[in-house]
């Protein structure tokens, strides 16, 4: 099979930090399925584990965690799908990713395509979707009954992968009335047009844009963009008994201190733990994906792709990469065929 790896940690200018490869194709058996991968995204997570560093790979490494394709074979746990089956789904980092013609992935994990969408559309949803997912519902605890117009979500970083996802998720099936940051005016555009009721900036003094907005504290805060550097913020204007995530690791320690008095909360989301734990729940994620797969085909939920490569190769996904790290990306980057 064709894919794309890599043997050297290397900036992505070298052309040798992304290599083309054949490898044999992988069999199945367990819980595992055998996809036809067919569009694939790049996400940070990529660039991060590609950052150059002291290391050299015996065998070449496969990243990506994000794809859409067709199942080819199952494991004979598997009972959910059936080849022929068009899936879509982000994957286990402890695993071989998923830039590759065929891919193995636990099925418990993976969702049903929407049907309204391309393979490229679909693509660009699993890891953002989950990620979104699990940070306000399971992670906040942001509850999916009863009117929430009157609570509000702060989103830092709206306008990226996450962001996108959770601007939507947030507002048009939970109700809730989202204010996101951007910091230009083309990525506080797409954050109304998802959904955002208020579109502030990251770079200026957050308390004060709320305050002039009549806002002095909000129910929740999703942290998608340098938690350090916005965390005395993200304490003073939380509300009381109000919950903090995020999913950007911090590179000093973070003083929980000034929550105790308001008994808020911090949580930490990572999308890649029930697979790499292998978590009672890990079922979950199959679950919410085709959930989001449902509201996508009742067109409550857009897709986020926004850049569109082909086909798949070295040269095409070290642009994707180039994209990605600059880090202002709106929406996401897909790669489609080989």
């Amino acid at each position: 099979m064709k894919a794309v790896a890599l043997t050297h940690y290397l900036p992505i200018s070298n052309p040798d930090s992304l290599i083309d490869v054949e490898l044999p194709a992988p069999s199945v058996s367990g819980h595992d399925i055998l996809v036809r991968v067919e569009a694939i995204s790049v996400n940070p997570v990529d660039t991060k584990v590609r950052a150059p560093k002291d290391k050299i790979e015996p065998q070449p490494r496969i990243l990506g965690w994000d794809a859409a394709g067709t199942v080819v074979s199952i494991g004979e746990q598997v009972t959910q799908f059936q080849p022929g089956d068009e899936v879509y789904y982000a994957g286990d980092i402890t695993r071989p990713g998923t830039n590759s013609e065929y891919h193995v992935v636990d099925a418990r994990i993976v969702g049903k395509k929407p049907q309204s969408l391309t393979m490229a559309e679909a693509a660009a949803l699993p890891l953002t979707g989950i990620t979104a997912w699990e940070g306000l519902f399971d992670r906040l605890g942001i509850k999916p009954e009863g009117d929430q117009r009157q609570q509000r979500l702060l989103i830092i970083g709206g306008a990226g992968g996450v962001g996108s996802m959770a601007i939507q998720l947030a507002s048009q099936i939970q109700g809730l009335t989202v204010i996101a940051t951007a910091s230009r005016p083309e990525t506080a555009q797409w954050c109304r047009d998802l959904g955002a009721a208020q579109v502030i900036s990251h770079r200026e003094n957050m308390a004060e844009q709320l305050a002039e907005l009549g806002v002095t504290s909000v129910d929740y805060i999703f942290c998608l963009n340098d938690t350090a550097g916005h965390w005395q913020t993200m304490a003073q204007i939380i509300k009381p008994q109000g919950m903090i995530c995020s999913i950007v690791e911090s590179d000093q320690p973070l003083d929980l201190e000034p929550l105790k008095s308001k008994s808020a909360g911090f949580v930490w989301e990572f999308m890649f733990t029930r697979a790499m734990y292998q978590t009672e729940d890990m079922a979950a994620q199959g679950k919410l994906l085709d959930q989001l797969g449902e509201w996508v085909d009742l067109d409550k939920i857009q897709t986020t792709l926004r850049e569109h490569l082909t086909p798949i190769n070295a040269e095409n996904l070290r642009q994707a990469h180039a994209i990605v790290e600059q880090g202002n990306m709106i929406g996401k980057v897909v790669l489609s065929g080989w």
